[in-house]
Protein backbone atom coordinates (compact mmCIF):
# COMPACT_ATOMS: atom_id res chain seq x y z
CA UNK A 1 0.00 0.00 0.00
CA UNK A 2 0.98 3.42 -0.32
CA UNK A 3 2.55 5.03 2.98
CA UNK A 4 1.32 8.73 3.11
CA UNK A 5 0.99 10.01 6.57
CA UNK A 6 -1.85 8.97 9.06
CA UNK A 7 -2.17 13.01 9.29
CA UNK A 8 -1.44 14.72 5.81
CA UNK A 9 -1.65 17.69 7.16
CA UNK A 10 1.91 17.08 8.04
CA UNK A 11 3.12 16.57 4.39
CA UNK A 12 5.25 19.95 4.60
CA UNK A 13 7.59 21.11 1.82
CA UNK A 14 11.11 18.91 2.69
CA UNK A 15 13.53 21.83 1.91
CA UNK A 16 11.82 23.82 4.26
CA UNK A 17 11.37 21.45 6.86
CA UNK A 18 15.15 20.41 6.26
CA UNK A 19 15.76 24.40 6.88
CA UNK A 20 13.99 24.39 9.85
CA UNK A 21 15.46 21.37 11.41
CA UNK A 22 19.08 22.31 11.12
CA UNK A 23 18.59 25.50 12.20
CA UNK A 24 16.66 24.38 15.35
CA UNK A 25 19.58 21.63 15.85
CA UNK A 26 22.06 24.33 15.95
CA UNK A 27 20.22 26.35 18.26
CA UNK A 28 19.67 23.45 20.66
CA UNK A 29 23.28 21.73 20.38
CA UNK A 30 24.78 25.38 20.90
CA UNK A 31 21.85 26.42 24.29
CA UNK A 32 23.30 23.17 25.56
CA UNK A 33 26.96 23.52 24.60
CA UNK A 34 26.28 19.89 23.85
CA UNK A 35 28.24 17.50 20.99
CA UNK A 36 27.22 15.92 17.85
CA UNK A 37 26.13 18.91 15.69
CA UNK A 38 27.76 17.10 12.67
CA UNK A 39 26.06 13.92 13.02
CA UNK A 40 22.84 15.32 13.21
CA UNK A 41 22.99 17.50 10.34
CA UNK A 42 24.44 14.83 8.16
CA UNK A 43 21.11 12.97 8.71
CA UNK A 44 18.81 15.82 8.64
CA UNK A 45 17.34 15.58 4.46
CA UNK A 46 16.25 11.88 5.52
CA UNK A 47 14.61 12.96 8.41
CA UNK A 48 12.77 15.29 6.93
CA UNK A 49 11.85 13.54 4.21
CA UNK A 50 10.61 10.58 6.17
CA UNK A 51 8.53 13.33 8.30
CA UNK A 52 7.48 15.52 5.77
CA UNK A 53 6.32 12.54 3.32
CA UNK A 54 6.69 9.35 4.01
CA UNK A 55 6.36 7.94 7.48
CA UNK A 56 2.29 6.96 8.32
CA UNK A 57 1.92 8.78 11.46
CA UNK A 58 -0.21 11.23 13.32
CA UNK A 59 1.29 14.23 16.03
CA UNK A 60 -2.02 14.22 17.60
CA UNK A 61 -1.76 10.35 18.06
CA UNK A 62 1.95 9.06 18.61
CA UNK A 63 0.84 5.81 19.87
CA UNK A 64 -1.68 4.55 16.95
CA UNK A 65 -1.55 1.75 16.88
CA UNK A 66 -1.46 1.91 13.03
CA UNK A 67 1.80 3.81 12.54
CA UNK A 68 4.70 3.15 11.30
CA UNK A 69 7.80 3.00 13.32
CA UNK A 70 10.46 5.18 13.24
CA UNK A 71 13.97 4.06 15.33
CA UNK A 72 17.00 6.47 15.20
CA UNK A 73 19.50 3.73 15.91
CA UNK A 74 22.27 6.68 15.83
CA UNK A 75 20.71 8.09 19.34
CA UNK A 76 23.40 10.93 19.49
CA UNK A 77 22.29 12.59 16.50
CA UNK A 78 18.37 13.05 18.40
CA UNK A 79 18.49 16.80 18.07
CA UNK A 80 17.78 16.57 14.07
CA UNK A 81 14.73 13.61 15.08
CA UNK A 82 13.57 15.81 18.29
CA UNK A 83 13.32 19.14 15.84
CA UNK A 84 11.53 17.29 13.53
CA UNK A 85 9.05 15.97 15.90
CA UNK A 86 8.65 19.41 17.19
CA UNK A 87 8.00 21.22 13.19
CA UNK A 88 5.30 18.37 12.43
CA UNK A 89 2.96 18.80 15.64
CA UNK A 90 4.19 16.17 18.02
CA UNK A 91 4.92 18.84 21.12
CA UNK A 92 5.65 22.47 21.64
CA UNK A 93 8.73 23.80 20.27
CA UNK A 94 9.05 26.05 23.02
CA UNK A 95 10.39 22.32 24.89
CA UNK A 96 13.75 22.02 22.56
CA UNK A 97 14.77 24.96 24.73
CA UNK A 98 15.30 22.23 27.62
CA UNK A 99 17.32 20.20 25.41
CA UNK A 100 20.05 18.80 27.67
CA UNK A 101 18.77 20.40 30.95
CA UNK A 102 18.23 18.42 33.80
CA UNK A 103 15.10 17.11 34.50
CA UNK A 104 14.06 17.43 30.45
CA UNK A 105 12.45 14.43 28.61
CA UNK A 106 14.75 15.95 25.50
CA UNK A 107 18.19 14.02 26.69
CA UNK A 108 21.52 13.98 24.83
CA UNK A 109 20.55 10.96 23.59
CA UNK A 110 17.40 10.42 22.16
CA UNK A 111 14.28 9.26 24.66
CA UNK A 112 11.23 7.11 24.24
CA UNK A 113 9.70 9.70 26.95
CA UNK A 114 8.97 12.36 24.14
CA UNK A 115 6.40 12.48 22.22
CA UNK A 116 6.88 10.30 18.99
CA UNK A 117 10.34 9.06 19.51
CA UNK A 118 9.36 4.95 19.67
CA UNK A 119 12.86 3.88 21.78
CA UNK A 120 15.62 5.57 23.71
CA UNK A 121 18.97 4.48 21.87
CA UNK A 122 22.44 5.31 22.64
CA UNK A 123 24.82 2.23 22.69
CA UNK A 124 24.96 1.54 19.27
CA UNK A 125 23.93 -1.32 17.23
CA UNK A 126 20.50 -1.49 19.18
CA UNK A 127 18.11 0.11 16.23
CA UNK A 128 17.96 -2.56 14.12
CA UNK A 129 17.87 -5.34 16.39
CA UNK A 130 15.02 -3.79 18.12
CA UNK A 131 13.59 -2.63 14.57
CA UNK A 132 13.79 -6.51 13.18
CA UNK A 133 11.73 -7.55 16.11
CA UNK A 134 9.28 -4.79 15.54
CA UNK A 135 8.98 -5.99 11.72
CA UNK A 136 8.61 -9.76 12.73
CA UNK A 137 6.03 -8.77 15.14
CA UNK A 138 3.48 -6.58 12.47
CA UNK A 139 4.18 -9.57 10.33
CA UNK A 140 2.81 -12.39 12.31
CA UNK A 141 0.13 -10.16 13.22
CA UNK A 142 -1.18 -9.66 9.85
CA UNK A 143 -0.39 -5.97 10.14
CA UNK A 144 0.59 -3.40 7.43
CA UNK A 145 2.76 -1.00 9.57
CA UNK A 146 6.26 -0.03 8.74
CA UNK A 147 9.10 0.02 10.36
CA UNK A 148 12.14 2.01 9.63
CA UNK A 149 15.45 2.45 11.26
CA UNK A 150 18.45 4.90 10.53
CA UNK A 151 22.08 3.66 11.54
CA UNK A 152 24.89 5.67 11.60
CA UNK A 153 27.86 3.77 9.30
CA UNK A 154 30.37 3.39 12.06
CA UNK A 155 27.76 1.78 14.15
CA UNK A 156 28.47 -1.12 11.49
CA UNK A 157 31.12 -2.10 13.59
CA UNK A 158 28.75 -3.69 15.89
CA UNK A 159 28.21 -7.44 15.46
CA UNK A 160 24.35 -7.43 16.81
CA UNK A 161 23.87 -5.24 13.39
CA UNK A 162 24.80 -8.64 10.98
CA UNK A 163 22.95 -10.85 13.59
CA UNK A 164 19.79 -8.73 12.74
CA UNK A 165 20.73 -8.56 9.27
CA UNK A 166 20.78 -12.31 9.03
CA UNK A 167 17.83 -12.59 11.48
CA UNK A 168 15.89 -10.01 8.71
CA UNK A 169 16.54 -11.93 5.60
CA UNK A 170 15.97 -15.05 6.63
CA UNK A 171 12.46 -13.98 7.97
CA UNK A 172 11.78 -12.15 4.28
CA UNK A 173 10.79 -8.91 6.26
CA UNK A 174 9.69 -6.73 3.58
CA UNK A 175 8.48 -4.30 5.85
CA UNK A 176 11.66 -3.32 7.34
CA UNK A 177 13.91 -0.53 5.78
CA UNK A 178 17.05 0.27 7.20
CA UNK A 179 18.90 3.19 6.84
CA UNK A 180 22.77 3.88 6.51
CA UNK A 181 24.07 7.39 7.05
CA UNK A 182 26.88 6.68 5.18
CA UNK A 183 28.74 10.18 6.50
CA UNK A 184 32.24 8.15 5.97
CA UNK A 185 33.18 9.56 9.56
CA UNK A 186 33.54 8.39 12.92
CA UNK A 187 34.57 9.63 16.57
CA UNK A 188 38.15 10.26 15.65
CA UNK A 189 38.56 9.44 11.79
CA UNK A 190 37.34 7.50 8.90
CA UNK A 191 35.23 4.94 8.81
CA UNK A 192 37.88 3.38 6.58
CA UNK A 193 40.36 3.66 9.18
CA UNK A 194 38.56 2.63 11.88
CA UNK A 195 37.06 -0.56 10.56
CA UNK A 196 36.48 -0.50 6.86
CA UNK A 197 32.99 -1.58 5.44
CA UNK A 198 33.52 -2.24 1.89
CA UNK A 199 32.14 -3.22 0.05
CA UNK A 200 29.03 -2.23 1.26
CA UNK A 201 26.67 -2.78 -1.11
CA UNK A 202 27.39 -6.40 -2.21
CA UNK A 203 27.63 -7.37 1.38
CA UNK A 204 24.04 -6.73 1.71
CA UNK A 205 22.82 -7.98 -1.64
CA UNK A 206 25.11 -11.30 -0.12
CA UNK A 207 23.08 -11.41 3.24
CA UNK A 208 19.66 -11.46 1.37
CA UNK A 209 18.77 -8.16 1.72
CA UNK A 210 17.37 -5.91 -1.69
CA UNK A 211 20.05 -2.76 -1.76
CA UNK A 212 20.35 0.98 -3.11
CA UNK A 213 22.40 3.62 -3.07
CA UNK A 214 21.58 7.38 -3.26
CA UNK A 215 22.33 10.89 -2.50
CA UNK A 216 21.15 11.33 1.21
CA UNK A 217 20.36 15.49 0.20
CA UNK A 218 18.65 14.58 -2.52
CA UNK A 219 14.92 15.01 -1.29
CA UNK A 220 13.02 13.39 -4.66
CA UNK A 221 15.76 10.30 -5.10
CA UNK A 222 15.09 9.85 -1.19
CA UNK A 223 11.65 10.32 -1.04
CA UNK A 224 11.28 7.87 -4.15
CA UNK A 225 13.91 5.44 -2.39
CA UNK A 226 12.28 5.57 0.83
CA UNK A 227 8.61 4.74 -0.84
CA UNK A 228 7.47 1.63 0.40
CA UNK A 229 5.86 0.63 -3.05
CA UNK A 230 9.49 1.25 -5.16
CA UNK A 231 10.73 -1.70 -3.37
CA UNK A 232 10.98 -6.13 -3.99
CA UNK A 233 8.51 -7.84 -1.87
CA UNK A 234 10.14 -11.11 0.09
CA UNK A 235 13.55 -8.83 0.83
CA UNK A 236 14.27 -6.66 3.93
CA UNK A 237 15.18 -3.23 2.12
CA UNK A 238 18.76 -1.61 2.50
CA UNK A 239 19.48 1.95 1.64
CA UNK A 240 23.06 3.44 1.71
CA UNK A 241 22.40 7.40 2.03
CA UNK A 242 25.52 8.78 1.01
CA UNK A 243 25.89 11.86 3.40
CA UNK A 244 28.17 14.78 4.65
CA UNK A 245 28.77 15.14 8.08
CA UNK A 246 27.79 18.80 9.14
CA UNK A 247 25.87 19.34 5.51
CA UNK A 248 24.63 22.70 5.16
CA UNK A 249 27.21 24.71 7.58
CA UNK A 250 30.65 25.31 5.46
CA UNK A 251 32.79 24.77 8.69
CA UNK A 252 31.67 21.68 10.08
CA UNK A 253 30.89 19.77 6.89
CA UNK A 254 33.41 16.90 6.63
CA UNK A 255 35.07 17.97 9.98
CA UNK A 256 35.22 15.02 12.24
CA UNK A 257 35.64 17.25 15.34
CA UNK A 258 32.22 18.52 15.38
CA UNK A 259 31.09 15.14 16.33
CA UNK A 260 32.31 16.80 19.71
CA UNK A 261 32.82 20.42 19.15
CA UNK A 262 29.73 22.73 19.82
CA UNK A 263 29.27 25.93 18.36
CA UNK A 264 30.70 29.46 19.85
CA UNK A 265 27.77 32.25 19.47
CA UNK A 266 29.87 33.78 16.56
CA UNK A 267 30.19 30.50 14.88
CA UNK A 268 26.18 29.66 15.25
CA UNK A 269 24.84 33.25 13.64
CA UNK A 270 27.62 32.26 10.51
CA UNK A 271 25.65 29.04 10.48
CA UNK A 272 22.51 30.71 10.76
CA UNK A 273 23.47 33.13 7.96
CA UNK A 274 24.53 30.11 5.84
CA UNK A 275 21.12 28.06 6.29
CA UNK A 276 18.85 31.03 5.71
CA UNK A 277 20.94 32.24 2.15
CA UNK A 278 22.20 35.61 4.12
CA UNK A 279 25.53 35.11 4.18
CA UNK A 280 27.05 36.33 0.73
CA UNK A 281 30.66 36.82 1.59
Amino acid sequence: MHHAPINAAAAAPTQDLARRIRLRALEMVTRARASHIGSALSITDIVAVLYGRILRVDPTAPGHPDRDRFILSKGHACVAVYAALAETGFFDPALLETYGTDGSALMAHISHKVPGAELSTGALGHGLPFGTGKALAAKRRGKDWRTVVLTSDGEWGEGSNWEAALFAAHHRLDNLLCIIDYNKLQSLTTVDETLRLEPLHSKFDAFGWAVREVDGHDHDALSEALEADTWPAGKPAMLIAHTTKGKGVSYMENRVEWHYRNPTPELLAQAIAEIEGTDHA
